[in-house]
């Protein structure tokens, strides 16, 4: 399954965030936005137990990630916003041995997040309190010749999240930091190790321009395989680790957003080595 986690694991580094700073406010009852993005990671490297830049597994290996993902948030009351993203992902993994493919619906996450005003206080800058579930509604398989949609359990996560706005100055920084707890993955007896990650961001327009650079961590603990004896073992070296930078540019096109921008990894444990490009458009909805 090594190889396994680590094609799921790229997905995991194309999970896309908020586009923009206005999107750290919580939204308005009947308003919201859509976001929609494709992600794509051509990489022949990896970031190995030791941190070091290594080539993948197999001989002539080459992981390719291609993923569509579909953001949308909704005001339900003042104060609290409901969010659903949905990816659908095409996973490519090639070698001397074999061309391996698998095309569909990944694992879609549903978060709720609450702010001041759900309890009539009014805070001077965006401030909330997000939490959510991923969902192993994707395919997952044991065999090893075959690239599973779904990492097969689900998660939950806990973010405090904070931003800025130096209106009328065109700037804002916003950020998050949170906890992610990873169940048993019972078909495989092995549960991932939970995760702290963090998100910070600054951002700001020109004229009908849009810019942003971000960076991203995430810090995992060791996962456990559960044994027959009813015991289980700690694996210590299969920690996943994470560190990249998120610079974008954007224009306003039509009722939206267009936006252009890449994830450089600059260093991790257990996961994907080399950059990524991701396009996306974003469109809010609703009653102004």
């Amino acid at each position: 399954m090594r190889l396994a986690q680590f094609i799921v694991g790229c997905v995991l580094m194309g999970v896309l965030l908020p586009p923009e700073g206005r999107a750290q406010w919580i939204e308005e009852p009947g308003r919201g936005w859509i976001h929609f993005a494709v992600y794509h990671h051509d990489t022949r490297k990896r970031f190995d137990p030791s941190r070091s830049v290594e080539p993948l597994f197999n001989e002539g290996g080459r992981s390719i990630t291609t993923s569509f993902f579909l953001t949308a948030v909704a005001g339900i009351v003042r104060g609290a916003d409901v969010w659903v993203q949905v990816p659908y992902n095409r996973l490519e993994f090639n070698d001397v041995v074999d061309e391996r493919l698998s095309v569909g619906i990944g694992d879609p996450k549903l978060h709720l997040r609450l702010g001041p005003e759900l309890f009539g206080v009014r805070a001077p800058f965006p401030v909330a309190l997000r939490g959510g579930v991923k969902l192993p509604f994707g395919e997952f398989t044991r065999d090893a010749e075959i690239i599973p949609l779904s990492e097969g359990q689900t998660d939950w996560e806990l973010m405090l999240e904070l931003g800025h706005s130096f209106y009328p100055a065109p700037f804002y920084v916003m950020g998050w930091a949170g906890y992610r707890w990873r169940t048993f993955n019972d078909e495989i007896d092995r549960k991932p190790g939970d995760e702290r990650f963090a998100f910070a961001a600054a951002g700001g327009s020109v004229r009908s321009f849009e810019w942003k650079l971000a960076v991203e961590g995430l810090s995992g603990r060791a996962p456990r395989r559960r044994l027959a004896s009813g015991q289980e073992l700690i694996l210590e070296l299969d920690r996943r680790e994470l560190l990249q930078l998120l610079p974008s540019i954007g224009r306003r096109v039509g009722p939206g957003a267009f936006e252009i921008g890449g994830r450089f990894p600059v260093a991790g444990r257990n996961l994907p080595a080399g950059p990524a490009v991701f396009v996306g458009y974003f469109m809010r909805w609703g009653r102004r």
